[in-house]
């Protein structure tokens, strides 16, 4: 089923270095017109994050609060299986070449027990096997990939909530970005050579772009709204070079101009999404946004 969602545009304040600038009330080139819907599937236990493996299936993080969740696998045709059983709070999912990494650990009670509990793991794609790349993380909920090919994590709960960067090779951790807090979703902007990421339960939502060789904040977006009403989660960037965030108590997802600063609401009534990826692989539109929900929902969003 298919619906149309309404949309508006809304202004919104960068601010470099401190200073704040007037921007303009919709993303640059990009008219503030709202997307379709289409559901894909439903029944999954809560979703937390999405990747495509690019070889015709979507990763999804299903979390359980009866059990262990898992990493399941969902093709274009519906099909359904799983590719890593037994995952106790898997995270966010990152995709590169034949390999997919994902975090465990994620939970409430970690965060706010500052369990350090967490793993980065290996999903080999070809072989189906797994290993562990990192331990001793504490509620690891994103996860992003820098150039150098080190791996960052976000926490949005409990005594520290900045960003902690890993060595891939060797599994060691420090803190990275600590002047960015309650930090969730994460994107490398390879055009800008930054990474984003996105503020949960802030006062105010925050976009934050942040030096990969330093972590220093240099640039801040910001969304409209309280943040606890918004409550951002996931993000990615879309072919346009725009962002795209998931506003999970908000419902909504918001596309943002990271130069420019506008935003603009191309769905909503999305209940609970978690994180949006933008089509790859055979059988997913490229031209389309897929969003998981903490509902168990895949929905397919796409550009008018």
């Amino acid at each position: 089923m298919t619906s149309k969602l309404i949309s508006g545009c809304v202004a919104v304040a960068v601010t470099f270095g401190g200073l704040i600038a007037a921007t303009s009330p919709a993303v640059a080139g990009s008219a503030c017109v709202p997307w379709t819907t289409t559901a894909v599937a439903s029944g999954y236990g809560t979703l937390e994050n999405l990747d495509f493996d690019d070889r015709g299936g979507l990763l999804l993080s299903e979390l359980s609060f009866t059990g262990p969740g898992a990493v399941r696998k969902l093709t274009a045709s519906g099909q359904r299986s799983t590719a890593v059983p037994d995952v106790e709070g898997p995270g966010g999912i990152v995709v590169v070449g034949d390999t997919a990494f994902f975090n465990t650990g994620n939970s409430t009670a970690s965060g706010l027990l500052d369990a350090a509990d967490g793993t980065i793991e290996l999903l080999d794609l070809g072989t189906g096997k797994t290993r562990t790349v990192a331990t001793g993380l504490t509620m690891p909920n994103g996860l992003a990939l820098l150039p150098d090919g080190s791996l960052v994590v976000s926490r949005d709960l409990g005594a520290y909530t900045g960003l902690t960067r890993v060595d891939p090779v060797t599994g060691t951790s420090r803190p990275f970005a600590p002047s960015v807090s309650s930090t969730n979703g994460m994107i490398w902007d390879t055009v800008r050579e930054i990474l984003w990421v996105a503020t949960t339960f802030n006062a105010t939502t925050e976009i934050v772009g942040v030096d990969a060789d330093t972590g220093q904040r240099i640039t801040t977006l910001t969304i409209p709204g309280a943040g606890v009403l918004n409550v951002a989660d996931d993000l990615t960037m879309g072919p346009d070079g725009n962002l795209y965030v998931a506003l999970n108590v908000g419902g909504k997802i918001v596309r943002l101009d990271p130069d420019g600063g506008g935003s603009c609401v191309i769905a909503e009534g999305l209940p609970l999404t978690s994180a949006v990826e933008f089509g790859s692989g055979p059988g997913w539109d490229e031209k389309s946004l897929y969003a998981t929900s903490f509902l168990g929902t895949v929905t397919k969003v796409s550009p008018q």
